[in-house]
């Protein structure tokens, strides 16, 4: 038996679209072990993705006694809106949810997660702390003066371990890397590595609260 919940709701952007949202939290409050809210950011909605395939990851979070909110993007899953090439209307979708969050959840601090082209939508309004999986758009994420954990399979089809070590040279602010042998672009979005990828996360928020570091 699961030790967290899950509610749904509705949360609206700027511009009208509405976002289906969910909130993945401990059962009981008093098992919360932070104020802090992790917000995930899926994958690039035209070729997929959606809340669903960061379920595993934010399910893992709220048995660590965190909550964790996971949304589909406009024109995801059963959001309105449509979704675009750029990820600039994305952005709203962002800054939605974290209002939110900010709003609804009694939470001063977000922990701002984006998984694949998901990593560049958050990191395009550079509001909080960027936790990045295999991120191929790198420039608004490398420019950011936020603290940065990039996590990536080892055998990443878009981007070689070596190319990610030359981007991160010229990275502006605290920069962390996290490496998951074995796991393509594609298997880090799935269940097989829900674990290690739970583990990463647990890792960052001990970095957020500057209790490790990793190596």
């Amino acid at each position: 038996m699961s030790n967290y919940t899950v509610e749904s709701t509705k949360v609206e952007t700027s511009d009208g679209a509405k976002l289906h949202t969910r909130l993945f939290k401990p059962i009981e409050e008093g098992d919360v072990k932070d104020n802090l809210v992790i917000v995930l950011v899926h994958p690039f909605s035209i070729l997929g993705g959606c809340q669903a395939l960061l379920k595993g990851i934010a399910a893992g979070l709220a048995e660590k006694g965190y909550k964790a909110v996971t949304f589909d993007m406009r024109g995801a899953g059963k959001s309105t809106g449509r979704a675009t090439l750029t990820g600039f209307a994305e952005i709203k979708d962002v800054i939605a949810v974290c209002k939110w969050v900010c709003g609804n959840l009694s939470s001063d601090r977000i922990l701002l997660v984006g998984s694949s082209a998901g990593c560049s939508v958050a990191a395009l309004k550079s509001l909080l702390h960027i936790w990045c999986t295999n991120c191929r758009h790198h420039k608004a994420v490398l420019n950011s003066p936020k603290p940065k954990l990039f996590v990536m399979g080892t055998r990443d089809g878009f981007t070689s371990v070596k190319q990610l070590q030359n981007k991160l040279s010229s990275a502006v602010g605290r920069v962390e890397t996290h490496l998951i042998e074995g796991a393509s672009h594609f298997q880090m979005e799935g269940p097989e590595f829900d674990n290690q990828m739970d583990l990463a996360n647990g890792l960052h928020v001990l970095c957020h609260q500057n209790q490790l570091t990793i190596q």
